[in-house]
């Protein structure tokens, strides 16, 4: 089984994570203090993936009250339950709107509010109400490695099938898998779930090579699934986003396989910016579109991709690339990281993060609990087979 990288680690309650906005070139690790940095680390992308940021919010609020109930006197807030809940809604409302597209980050801050709401409407005292918070907060994160591992294994084993039911000989010298952005250890808190969805293939002697975009924003395919999949030592090449038409062209691509941010009741699935266009060349080219994500990323009260909200980034982060000065240092430790413009100072920018994919255009669903496909003739997908 291959090594894996992570974006989270912890010891009691201590938070570090890796600043993905050095990767690949260096390695560090951010202590997160409190709250106030979390959200920083999240709005700042220091940390990003749905899955890790959820991971995040949730392991912040455990360690702020964690420490809280260690201080001697305690703080106001632990005095009752009204003064608890207040505080700690608070709290859950600053954190989630740190990122507004991710479903997960809202998904643990609700599930969150309800380990809250339970406990003060029951007859537990403020600490205990805490202690159950805690628990809750840790368990959003250690529940994400076994649910990656089963959407990935799931999500393969439909691929090699797809083929295989297809009566072609696709595949014979290995299924090659195309992906955008990044969903792998650094997106999660482990294994991952497009990324996963290759590296089960990898892992079980079925990938043939695979393909990423480098993606906007801060070219998170390019520097942070290229640095995965390197230390993974799995076969792959890297595109720019808008060379998809010429593989799909020139080589034979047996899938696309993307994460999701949210995905709405039809099926249409907002994902990193470039995922639409691929889809759309991915259905001229007859080749199935993936989707692999976790259930906490099915948003049931979203009808629709017209009523995901897309958030825009700061127009500068489009304009700018961070990385390492050439000609490279012997020495890792001696290169020096620069981050430079490439276009005209002050042009009009647009620069949305996500992108809608509708429901027509993908292949298959895929989650910790199984795989959904659209029946014949429809257009959209019924989720309640596997939600």
């Amino acid at each position: 089984m291959t090594a894996q990288l992570t974006s989270i680690r912890t010891d009691g309650d201590k938070i570090e994570i890796v600043n993905q906005l050095l990767l690949p070139h260096v390695t560090e690790f951010v202590e997160i203090h409190d709250i106030y940095e979390a959200h920083d680390a999240i709005k700042s992308m220091k940390i990003r993936g749905a899955p890790a940021i959820a991971s995040l919010a949730a392991l912040s609020i455990s360690s702020h009250l964690s420490r809280a109930l260690r201080e001697d006197p305690p703080p106001a807030f632990l005095a009752s339950n009204a003064a608890l809940q207040s505080h700690i809604q608070a709290k859950l409302d600053y954190l989630f709107k740190a990122r507004p597209t991710a479903v997960n980050l809202g998904a643990a801050t609700r599930r969150l509010k309800k380990t809250l709401d339970e406990g003060v409407a029951s007859t537990a005292g403020p600490r205990e109400v805490a202690e159950a918070i805690i628990k809750e907060g840790k368990l959003i994160n250690d529940e994400d490695v076994g649910r990656n591992r089963k959407m990935s294994k799931w999500g393969a084993e439909w691929l090699e099938d797809y083929w295989k039911r297809s009566g072609s000989d696709a595949g014979k010298e290995g299924l090659n898998v195309l992906t955008v952005c990044n969903t792998g250890s650094l997106a999660t808190s482990g294994y991952g779930t497009a990324l996963g969805l290759i590296t089960h293939l990898f892992e079980t002697g079925k990938l043939g090579k695979a393909y990423y975009t480098q993606t906007a924003p801060y070219h998170q395919g390019s520097r942070l699934t290229a640095y995965e999949l390197k230390t993974l030592q799995i076969p792959s090449v890297m595109i720019c986003d808008t060379m998809v038409g010429s593989l799909f062209q020139h080589h034979k691509i047996h899938a696309v396989a993307v994460g999701a941010d949210r995905i709405a009741r039809n099926g249409d699935t907002a994902n990193k910016i470039g995922t639409y266009n691929a889809a759309v060349l991915a259905a001229r080219h007859n080749i199935p579109f993936i989707v692999v994500a976790p259930i906490s990323t099915v948003d049931l009260d979203v009808l629709s991709g017209e009523n995901i909200p897309i958030e825009h980034r700061p127009p500068i982060e489009a304009c700018t690339v961070r990385g390492v000065l050439t000609p490279l240092a012997a020495e890792p430790s001696e290169r020096k990281q620069a981050v430079v413009m490439m276009t005209p100072e002050d042009i009009e920018v647009y620069n949305p993060s996500f992108d809608v994919t509708p429901a027509e255009l993908i292949t298959a669903i895929v989650i910790e609990k199984g795989v959904a496909t659209r029946r014949a003739g429809e257009k959209t997908f019924d989720l309640s087979e596997i939600v």
